[in-house]
């Protein structure tokens, strides 16, 4: 799988698509989510002015949501490296893992994030502590990989997410809604999290009304 000459420029491709995007979250931009633009000095608005952030608080307040997510995260991830170490998975299905995460990543932005919901409890994708942990989390199953393409974007996304924490332990106060008024509901511009609870009222409809056909169905079987 994405061998040979073809592949050789797919790679490349991949690659180049991937890592403009990654060079591109280093600097501000107004046509990024605030999610990954919340780390930049333009974008901070004190929520209560003239009164400093408790930077050694919030930094404490962090390892609560980003240690369950990280632990999660790498356990999974070893569990597939050692099934590829077992010769279950070849580097061909790793690739592809990686594919999926990608199309996840998509999923938890839009529709549904496991780690908003059962971990961090954050408000929103604005406010989301990891928000630029989304490329390394996609490429680790390419760290097996034995490709140059696929270790620069591994290489890449590890540089975007040290860059990000390097901001968090500076700034922290950048990073929350209660110290940052830029990730205030008010200011936001995306209003994902509309859709998502339009979505999760259609789902919780739709369970009713089949709950309530089955619930016919038995009744007519009596």
């Amino acid at each position: 799988m994405f061998g040979g000459y073809d592949g050789r420029w797919l790679w490349i491709t991949v690659f180049a698509v991937y890592a403009v995007e990654m060079v591109l979250r280093c600097f501000p931009s107004d046509y990024e989510s605030m999610g990954c633009q919340k780390q930049f000095k333009k974008n901070f608005i004190p929520a209560i002015p003239d009164r400093p952030a408790d930077r050694k608080a919030l930094r404490a307040s962090s390892w609560k949501s980003t240690v369950p997510v990280l632990v999660s995260w790498v356990l999974l991830n070893l569990l597939l490296i050692w099934l590829y170490e077992k010769a279950v998975f070849d580097w061909g299905i790793m690739i592809l893992i990686s594919l999926f995460y990608s199309v996840c990543d998509m999923i938890c932005i839009l529709f549904f994030c496991p780690f908003q919901t059962w971990m961090m409890k954050n408000k929103c994708c604005g406010s989301c502590r990891i928000y630029n942990w989304d490329y390394i989390m996609m490429f680790t199953p390419l760290t097996v990989v034995d490709n140059p393409f696929a270790r620069g974007l591994v290489a890449l996304s590890l540089l975007l997410l040290l860059r990000w924490e390097l901001c968090y332990n500076l700034y922290p106060e950048r990073f929350y809604e209660e110290t940052n008024g830029s990730l205030s509901c008010a200011n936001c511009r995306e209003k994902l999290c509309h859709h998502k609870k339009q979505l999760r009222s259609f789902h919780r409809k739709l369970f009713r009304e089949l709950q309530g056909i089955h619930g016919a169905g038995q009744n007519a079987e009596r």
